[in-house]
């Protein structure tokens, strides 16, 4: 859509009726690892544990990446909806803080999380951990050819550096995170250090208690089916949009 469009067209949609009831899902990663630059060729891909540092602390950079899986959200929404007849309204993530238990990591501290959507999903989340790291699957030198792929910013978020209890952080709807999710695929977000300070260590999908795992939660609701009215009006959106465009 035009962007010139969007807000002519928001309003109709407010006079009509707005939108339908929306439909929330929950999903689980499918795949989920933290890495570490200090121990940059090791895989903790089976940890229970997802850690984000900034570089300059004691440890070194921690980074994280989650994949999650769109396939029974998409066929959801279809049903639900019709295929095509749907559109995403918002994404939150969902993490749980956890206390530093282990040498590897930094002590928790406040400061900024930045995430980012990568395209690149065909990394694989390996089986280390920091009792018995693995020399298989993603590790942080893997991050620079994962990274060299398509990416968007998906914002950032103030840690406290709580060391227990929910965070939970809303997803601007970037164009590579809705189509995947349009599209019934993978996406992958990445987890990594916003300033200098922040330190944080967050449950991850292999933690024994279910209700402390990561959660991607998609909300969307039907396309709004344009009236009568609504179709009548369109030629003075589109001439008001073109005199916004030349004036």
């Amino acid at each position: 859509m035009n962007p010139s469009l969007i807000s002519p067209v928001a309003a109709l949609l407010a006079l009509s009726g707005g939108l339908s009831a929306a439909t929330s899902i929950n999903l689980v990663p499918l795949s989920d690892a933290f890495v570490s630059a200090a121990n940059a060729s090791n895989n903790y891909g089976a940890a229970s544990a997802l850690g984000v540092s900034a570089g300059g602390l004691a440890k070194g950079e921690f980074q994280s990446l989650l994949m999650f899986g769109f396939s029974s959200a998409k066929t959801q929404f279809d049903t639900t909806y019709g295929s095509g007849g749907w559109m995403v309204d918002s994404i939150s993530l969902q993490l749980t803080a956890a206390n530093p238990n282990n040498a590897i990591f930094n002590t928790s501290s406040s400061g900024s999380i930045s995430l980012r959507w990568l395209a690149d999903d065909s990394w694989t989340e390996g089986s280390g951990t920091p009792a018995s790291p693995g020399a298989t699957g993603v590790a942080f030198s893997a991050l620079a050819g994962i990274l060299s792929s398509p990416s968007e910013s998906l914002g950032s978020h103030a840690y406290n550096g709580a060391t227990s209890g929910v965070v939970l952080i809303d997803l601007p709807l970037t164009t590579g995170l809705v189509t995947d999710i349009g599209n019934g695929g993978n996406t992958t977000i990445n987890l990594l250090p916003g300033d200098s300070t922040v330190s944080g260590l967050f449950n991850s999908r292999n933690n024994s208690t279910p209700a402390n795992r990561p959660v991607l939660t998609v909300t969307a609701s039907a396309v709004p089916e344009p009236t009568i009215w609504m179709l009548s009006m369109f030629p003075a959106l589109i001439m008001v949009a073109n005199r916004r465009r030349t004036s």
